[in-house]
């Protein structure tokens, strides 16, 4: 099926989710129906096994222009490993769904896929931004009065200082778009370490402070200066940030943490609750209290962590994902595209480079310079 040149279109694969492509087309009548104004969808996956499944939701490619279909037999599954699913299986829903991205007919691929698998491809088909060196994975995690973007969320354990720096921007651009941070307000800045006086942290976290401050002073970005684990779901204005900035490895830590961190508490709550009939009572009385709490927690809200700094979108969703999740990520790729974000990524990114050849030449010359003479 001959698939339109839009690049306004939304790419969704169809085939990786664990929970199968039945959730991922009743995802799709869920945002479509939501969303009158939404992008219009190129659905990615085996036409034999989602016609039935698009019949059956009374979703019909072709009616409209808001639904198209791209046949990719082949499916990479979460077992597969990455590098040689990308070599094997060429006719893949992920990596189809990349492609309508590279050549222009989409903007922005969701995919509930092999995570290895989706920024492999990525990142190979599609290259970094001019400027940029490494993408960064971003998460948006519940803080005490709202949100906060979470950026490198597993992308890039062993950056750089200048790829904090190119974090910073891809964080704060992300958070606008997706927090709706008020234009005439950039989202604060913080960067990830052990302390908030200067001197704290390691060689990497000082440098890319400096780098950070200077980004400030010269009008990129909103920079609190470093924070702290105590400070992460603070609230804004009582020492919280709208996008906490770390290498990979930390912030993989700290979102998985998170994350198991929820369940625990969840699962000790209802334990308590349940121990005897006078609390089950209390709990009934609360029930309100915990929806809410339960809404303001919940990962499905913003469902959809992107692979910034790329030459297009990419939307990671859990491979768990149900239909509520994946419709979050597929509204969330609409908002990108409409905001423009990585045109507005690209000019920031340009301002920052003098930036970081006038650090790269403190470096040089570091080095270059002679010991110092022993001291009689």
């Amino acid at each position: 099926m001959p698939q339109p040149r839009d690049t306004q279109r939304i790419a969704v694969d169809a085939m990786g989710g664990d929970l199968g492509p039945a959730e991922v087309v009743e995802a799709v009548k869920l945002a479509l129906a939501q969303q009158p104004a939404l992008n219009p969808i190129t659905l990615v996956g085996d036409e034999a096994q989602l016609v039935p499944l698009l019949d059956r939701a009374g979703l019909r490619v072709g009616d409209s222009e808001r639904l198209a279909l791209l046949h990719a037999p082949e499916v990479i599954t979460m077992d597969d490993k990455p590098v040689l699913a990308l070599r094997r299986k060429k006719n893949s829903s992920m990596l189809r769904a990349i492609e309508l991205v590279k050549d222009g007919s989409a903007s922005v691929v969701v995919s509930c896929g092999n995570t290895g698998a989706l920024m492999a491809g990525g990142t190979l088909r599609l290259r970094t931004m001019q400027g940029v060196a490494r993408p960064a994975l971003a998460a948006v995690v519940p803080r005490a009065g709202g949100h906060f973007v979470l950026i490198d969320a597993g992308a890039n354990p062993d950056a750089r200082p200048e790829h904090l720096l190119h974090n910073a921007i891809l964080g704060s651009h992300y958070c606008r778009v997706r927090l709706h941070t008020k234009a005439t307000t950039a989202p604060r800045v913080g960067l990830m370490s052990i302390g908030t006086e200067e001197g704290k942290g390691n060689a990497l976290t000082a440098e890319a402070h400096a780098l950070l401050r200077s980004a400030h002073d010269a009008g990129i970005l909103n920079y609190s200066g470093q924070i702290e684990g105590f400070q992460v779901f603070a609230e804004a204005g009582g020492g919280g940030v709208d996008v906490v900035v770390c290498d990979g490895f930390v912030g993989n830590i700290m979102l998985k943490s998170w994350e198991s961190l929820v369940k625990f508490f969840s699962s000790i709550i209802k334990t308590e609750l349940r121990a005897n009939p006078l609390r089950m009572a209390g709990a009934l009385m609360a029930k309100g209290a915990f929806s809410a709490l339960k809404s303001r927690i919940d990962p499905d809200s913003h469902s959809g962590a992107p692979l910034l700094g790329l030459r297009g979108n990419i939307l990671k969703a859990h491979g768990s994902s149900k239909r509520t999740a994946i419709c979050a990520a597929i509204c969330a790729a609409g908002e990108i595209i409409t905001a423009e974000m990585n045109q507005h990524i690209e000019a920031d990114v340009r301002r920052a480079a003098p930036l970081l050849s006038s650090s790269a030449q403190a470096r040089a010359e570091i080095a270059s310079s002679p010991p110092p003479s022993p001291q009689n």
